[in-house]
């Protein structure tokens, strides 16, 4: 059985490199690099997961097309549990358009495509409640199923004991709260970025931020932040961890390793520092490669690049 649930939004991608201004309207741009490959919280998450050797469980929903075989032909390749994946006829399978600068830093054009025909009635629930951890990524990209639905599967979740994990992404149609707020009462870990949480709760300063998420519910709120690393919260702890230093390819991906990290750190029983020191670390190796997951191999390689800046601290984790 999986260790953890990633319920949430799968996407094929189709990136470009480097991309740093618009051609002008009706003229051709050129770049060096394309590609196509899977993304999507749910997805990203559970491969980096994968590749550190969890047991993971993928469910969300495709279109009937080829986009659709490719993101499960690319879970598969990863040895992910796929058969809570659904399939829909009434949309095509989401896809993001990522324009990736010089710097790393990315643009997205985004189609909701079957991940807002997530139906809820046809999740596994006996295989959701048996897992060690729930992750719900993708929180306001999934229209018909966000908000009060969500909050029903976490609810159901928790009551069997499982410990449940939200992420979310931008909201171009400004719910925000109005969505995210039924979660919080039943999620354990909230891991927004920090744009998206100053979104959520009007406020600016991180310290201020995680407090009113931390009060609406969650015992644990982790603050992504890009190159200023990330800020995490508990009744019992206050953390800066720094980002760890890379060459910077492509930031697509990053925050979905940092919540990989994050649960790996969870399911070994860590405390909180070293949980995030390791998700840091993720989220950073990320960035490696273009694409969502092509920067991350396995833990032989996060353990290197901890071990790298605290000598001695980690190489114990690879027996």
């Amino acid at each position: 059985m999986p260790e953890v649930v990633c319920l949430g939004i799968l996407v094929a991608d189709i990136w470009a490199r480097p991309v740093n201004e618009w051609p002008e309207r009706g003229r051709l741009g050129v770049v060096d690099e394309t590609g196509i490959g899977l993304g999507g919280c749910a997805a990203n998450t559970a491969i980096s997961l994968a590749r550190l050797g969890v047991p993971v469980a993928v469910m969300g929903c495709v279109g009937e097309d080829s986009f659709g075989d490719l993101v499960l032909d690319l879970l598969k390749q990863d040895g992910l549990d796929v058969r809570g994946v659904t399939r829909t006829p009434a949309a095509s399978t989401s896809t993001t358009l990522i324009l990736i600068d010089d710097a790393g830093e990315r643009t997205f054009i985004h189609c909701f495509g079957a991940n807002g025909r997530l139906d809820p009635s046809r999740l596994d629930l006996e295989t959701i409640k048996s897992a060690k951890i729930l992750h719900l990524g993708g929180v306001l990209l999934m229209p018909g199923f966000d908000g009060e639905p969500q909050a029903q599967v976490l609810a159901a979740a928790k009551a069997a004991g499982v410990t449940t994990c939200v992420d979310t992404a931008w909201d171009d149609t400004g719910r925000w709260m109005t969505a995210v707020g039924p979660l919080l009462p039943y999620t354990d870990i909230f891991l927004p970025s920090l744009p998206e949480a100053q979104q959520l709760t009007g406020l600016e300063r991180p310290t201020e931020v995680a407090q009113a998420l931390l009060e609406a519910g969650p015992r644990i709120v982790g603050l992504k932040m890009g190159p200023e690393g990330s800020y995490v919260r508990s009744a019992e702890a206050e953390l800066r961890i720094p980002a760890y230093p890379v060459k910077v390819v492509d930031g697509s991906g990053a925050g979905d390793a940092f919540v990989a990290g994050f649960i790996y750190g969870h399911l070994q029983g860590w405390d909180l520092e070293r949980t995030t020191r390791f998700a840091n670390a993720l989220g950073a190796l990320a960035t490696t490669a273009p694409g969502t997951t092509n920067g991350i191999r396995d833990l032989e390689q996060v353990v290197a690049l901890l071990e790298e800046h605290e000598p001695g601290q980690w190489r114990h984790l690879l027996g």
